[in-house]
């Protein structure tokens, strides 16, 4: 699979695998089906997975933890994780489930801090669930309400990891696009991962973030490329979700109408949306989620299938979707994914 590089030289597969599911993401997942998704991810090819210890308290990060050991690939894989959203021990709730969509006891509970001590401690829990001594890749979490303290306690602190070499890259991740133009704009972060703001059905990160990501020179990862399920079957249903919420009517249709375009040209509807974000200047990798083997075998596989270019060009002509700049199949620079 080809890679594209950070400003760091670290370069990411351009197709990235999330593991928010690994933490039991809306319903539970097994140890054995973590580690079957990872293991599958890595036969097809990807080579930088993406974990937090939001999803599911810290559960997301030791089963990615647990396939790096059982398989001895750490050194072959990019791997990043998040800070921000601190897990301290919460005994008083242990009896009840986490309220934030993950399935798991809520032993733990998360607090925002995004002092210095507060880095420190995250990413020295993250490294101990994840059983490694180093980030590739540390993203601040969602900080939309929490702006300057994430862009300089936050900030200087994970400069101060990276040039200590505990962290590779720095950047943010979050499910806006504005916020991010303004860490590019304002601070030394070396990539930004937008979640669903640039897909078929959303490129709001195409407005200010992609066009300053290329002038600084800072990566972007396109999170997300479902829209969280909208685009993710070939046949839309009635129920399928947009940011985490049922679609309203009107982007169901248009959906629909976006996979019609794809069966004219013989591609399936989610292949499209997986590489449709890589037509776009400065966009490194694209990262969707997965919980099982034959969800990230499938992932892969629609990942590799090539797509006209005649798609993208009737997807514009129609109003459905604009096409990328660049022709996602022949990026400008790119190497194998040996690292």
């Amino acid at each position: 699979m080809k890679t594209r590089s950070l400003r760091t030289g670290l370069a990411l597969t351009e197709l990235g695998l999330g593991t928010a599911q690994f933490g039991n993401l809306f319903k539970e997942t097994t140890d054995e089906e973590a580690a079957g998704a990872y293991d599958a991810g890595f036969a097809g090819g990807v080579r930088y997975f993406d974990t937090a210890p939001h999803y599911g308290l810290g559960l997301s990060e030791r089963r990615l933890g647990a396939a790096l050991a059982a398989t001895g690939t750490r050194d072959e894989i990019v791997l990043s994780s998040k800070v921000g959203k601190l897990l301290v021990d919460s005994p008083e709730t242990a009896d009840r489930l986490d309220d934030e969509g993950f399935v798991v006891p809520a032993a733990t509970r998360r607090v925002w801090d995004y002092s210095r001590d507060g880095i420190l401690r995250s990413v020295e829990a993250s490294l101990a669930r994840l059983g490694t001594d180093r980030l590739d890749i540390a993203y601040l979490h969602d900080p939309d309400d929490h702006w300057e303290a994430a862009s300089t306690t936050g900030v200087d602190t994970l400069v101060e990891l990276r040039e200590q070499g505990v962290v590779g890259a720095i950047g943010a991740g979050m499910n806006q696009s504005a916020m991010l133009a303004e860490f590019v704009r304002r601070t030394d972060v070396d990539v930004v991962m937008a979640a669903g703001r640039l897909t078929l059905l959303d490129q709001g990160a195409s407005d200010e973030l992609l066009p300053l990501a290329v002038a600084r020179g800072v990566g972007v990862v396109a999170a997300a490329p479902f829209n969280s399920g909208l685009l993710s079957s070939d046949r839309v249903p009635e129920a399928a979700t947009f940011d985490y919420a049922q679609a309203p009517a009107e982007l169901l249709q248009k959906a629909r109408d976006i996979a019609e375009v794809c069966r004219r040209h013989g591609v399936s509807l989610p292949a499209a949306a997986l590489q449709y974000p890589l037509g776009f200047p400065g966009v490194v990798s694209v990262v969707a989620g997965v919980r099982t083997a034959a969800q990230a075998a499938s992932t892969a596989e629609r990942f590799a299938v090539a797509i006209p270019v005649e798609l993208w060009s009737e997807l514009d002509e129609a109003g459905l979707a604009p096409r990328p700049p660049a022709s996602p199949t022949t990026p400008a620079t790119t190497k194998d994914s040996t690292r």
